[in-house]
C-alpha cells in the first residue's frame, strides 16, 4: 500500500519568514485597552472644558432651534432608549398576607431543592 499524498490542507508550512511567534512581540499580559469610555470623556472635557452630557444637551438644544426634525428625533430616541431606561422605576407593595405567602412557598420550594425539612 502506497502513502497518500497530503493535501495543501495536510502539509506542514514551509517557513516564509513572515508571522509566527516572536519573542517580546505582542502585548503584555495583564495590560488593559488604551482607550476607555472614562479616558474618552476626559479627553472631551479637556479639549472643550465641558462634560459629554453638557456638549449633549446643547446639541440636542441647537438641532431644535435650527428646526432639524431628523436630528431632534435622533435625540429622543437616544433618550428614550437609554436614559428613560435608568429612569423608570416600578414600586410593588405587597400585603403582609401575600408576603407571608410568597415566603411559605420559597421555603417550600428550597426545601424540596436541598432535601432539608421545613421547620
Amino acid at each position: 500500500m502506497e502513502p497518500k499524498e497530503l493535501t495543501s490542507i495536510e502539509k506542514p508550512k514551509t517557513g516564509t519568514g513572515r508571522g509566527g511567534y516572536r519573542p517580546g512581540a505582542g502585548r503584555k499580559k495583564g495590560t488593559r485597552d488604551q482607550i476607555t469610555v472614562a479616558g474618552l470623556l476626559d479627553q472631551v472635557y479637556d479639549q472643550s472644558g465641558r462634560d459629554y452630557d453638557e456638549i449633549l444637551v446643547g446639541d440636542f438644544l441647537q438641532a431644535r432651534l435650527e428646526g432639524d426634525k431628523q436630528t431632534v428625533y435622533k435625540y429622543h430616541n437616544l433618550i428614550l432608549s437609554k436614559v428613560m431606561n435608568s429612569l423608570a422605576k416600578i414600586e410593588v407593595t405587597d400585603s403582609e398576607d401575600a408576603i407571608a405567602s410568597k415566603k411559605a412557598a420559597f421555603a417550600e420550594a428550597l426545601s424540596k431543592l436541598t432535601g432539608v425539612k421545613q421547620e
